[in-house]
């Protein structure tokens, strides 16, 4: 398998969740009344899920930025879980649906960006199994594919960082912020009747 084909796909499967995704955040409010206590707080850990998500991307590209195929990375976050940009953007996407100000569309687009995620994932091990064999056979066995497992931590004395790569990263995460004003925007348009209100989620 190439690697252009394994970029493909995940390109086709990300674009077709995050149209999933605004598409479910467009037409779904909250139970709960904006400027209500419960509203603005679910907001808020959304912010904080976000935040959290764009450090954590940025970190885990410090260590994998430039070598995702070539090297099999296991220090660092690779040590405790083997997809943690993935997992940093499960958490983002909790963040981006809790900016409507609900935890029941906080974890559904979550479970759709893990759902979505793991179609990308078997592809992308297909091809470290073809370029790393015993040693990727080892690593999978050992290390969890998405749940971080903190006992396994380990790290290298030396990292070399492809600051392109981290910059890039960071950059991109940043789009995870755009769900803020966004999410205003569709409240805006909802209030206004632009926008149906198909669900109201706790």
């Amino acid at each position: 398998m190439k690697i252009t084909r394994v970029q493909t796909v995940r390109k086709a499967v990300l674009l077709a969740g995050l149209i999933a995704g605004v598409a479910l955040v467009a037409v779904t409010n909250s139970t709960y009344p904006p400027g209500e206590r419960t509203h603005e707080t679910i907001e808020w850990v959304g912010i904080v899920l976000i935040v959290t998500c764009i450090l954590g991307r940025t970190w885990a590209s410090l260590y994998i930025g430039g070598r995702k195929i070539d090297k099999l990375v296991q220090n660092g976050p690779y040590s405790v879980c083997r997809n943690p940009l993935y997992f940093f953007s499960v958490i983002g996407a909790a963040g981006i649906g809790a900016q409507v100000g609900s935890i029941t569309l906080a974890l559904l687009c979550a479970v759709i960006a893990l759902l979505v995620f793991a179609v990308v994932v078997v592809q992308e091990e297909r091809l470290l199994r073809e370029r790393h064999g015993a040693a990727f056979a080892e690593y999978s066995a050992r290390v969890p594919r998405f749940l971080p497992n903190l006992r396994l931590w380990r790290d290298a004395r030396t990292l070399t960082v492809h600051q392109l790569r981290v910059v890039r990263t960071f950059a991109d995460a940043l789009i995870f912020l755009l769900s803020v004003p966004a999410a205003e925007v569709i409240e805006l348009l909802q209030e206004g009747g632009y926008l149906p209100v198909l669900l109201r989620l706790p």
